[in-house]
């Protein structure tokens, strides 16, 4: 199992980063090859930066081993405990130059935990979501038809269980607010089999460049002014917040001793926070709080 989902992220890796380098026309990914000291895990950080429309981006594929599942895993599922483990995946977080250019984050892995003399426990996890600055309702629309399309061999019910599974995982508890207009997200998945959890899963991951690249298209070129850098520097620090805060892959790779560069490629390059931050009234910021930073049926 492990080696047929490690071929296909690696090649989902490689994918991606083609297709987002076309889009930029001038950075390319560069790749890290790293493997840890003790053996106990190894990847390809590819990291693209200060590109025409890619301010700061990564598309981090690793493998780790451990003996003990870390808190973050555990605290959940308690029947992991002392469990040997293997968890590989793929993790991507893009942060845009323009503002109007949505920041996007996509993660799909695999997890093994095993015990002599207890079955082996597996499971699949992932989705993607999007973070826009400044919303359009037509962008909002495309994003979650394709979200829709990814799920739709599986189920007439799929998208609407993890599309809520999306706003309520990306939610900022001390904020009181979404992250952004949501997606898709699952986790502890193999009810089915594998055969069917890992379709899946590469249904999930082969639709995010067709859900995203065709909003950078649209947006990347907008007119922008400093009124509007602020307000994307303003509000990745959100992305910040929630990251170092709730994020189940952020903590468990930090958990497990992981390597802490590639676990900290998601971070913006510039960020800032401002205290007791104001927008305007009737503003399109004000607009992004009041209306797209809602939970929305955005299709039907």
């Amino acid at each position: 199992m492990i080696e047929q989902v490690k071929k296909y992220l690696v090649q989902l890796q490689e994918n991606i980063c083609s297709d987002l380098e076309s889009l930029d026309g001038r950075a390319i990914f560069k790749k890290d090859r790293w493997t840890k000291g003790d053996g106990s895990g190894s990847g390809i950080t590819s990291v693209i930066c200060d590109g025409n429309v890619f301010e700061k981006g990564g598309v981090n594929f690793s493998i780790v081993q451990g003996n003990k599942m870390p808190n973050s895993a555990t605290a959940l599922r308690p029947e992991l405990e002392g469990r040997k483990y293997t968890a590989l995946g793929i993790s991507l977080v893009i942060h845009p130059l323009n503002p109007y250019v949505p920041t996007v984050h996509l993660n799909v892995r695999f997890f093994v935990a095993e015990k002599p003399g207890k079955e082996t426990i597996w499971w699949f996890g992932g989705g993607f979501d999007l973070t826009p600055f400044y919303g359009f309702d037509e962008d909002a629309i495309h994003w979650h038809t394709t979200a829709k399309k990814a799920c739709l061999s599986f189920g007439e019910k799929v998208y609407s269980k993890y599309k809520k599974c999306c706003d309520d995982y990306f939610y900022l508890e001390h904020r009181n607010e979404q992250r952004g207009i949501g997606g898709l997200f699952f986790d502890d998945l193999n009810k089915g089999g594998f055969d069917s959890c890992f379709e899946f899963t590469k249904s999930v991951g082969d639709h995010f460049t067709e859900a995203y690249l065709p909003i950078v298209i649209k947006r990347k070129d907008n007119p922008y002014g400093k009124k509007e850098r602020n307000f994307q520097l303003y509000r990745r620090g959100r992305y910040v917040e929630f990251n170092l805060i709730y994020d189940r892959g952020t903590l468990f790779g930090l958990q497990s001793g992981g390597r802490t560069e590639s676990i900290l490629m998601s971070m913006p390059p510039e960020v800032k926070w401002s205290y007791q931050f104001q927008v305007e009234k009737d503003s399109e910021e004000e607009k992004l709080y009041n209306y797209y930073l809602k939970p929305k049926e955005w299709i039907k």
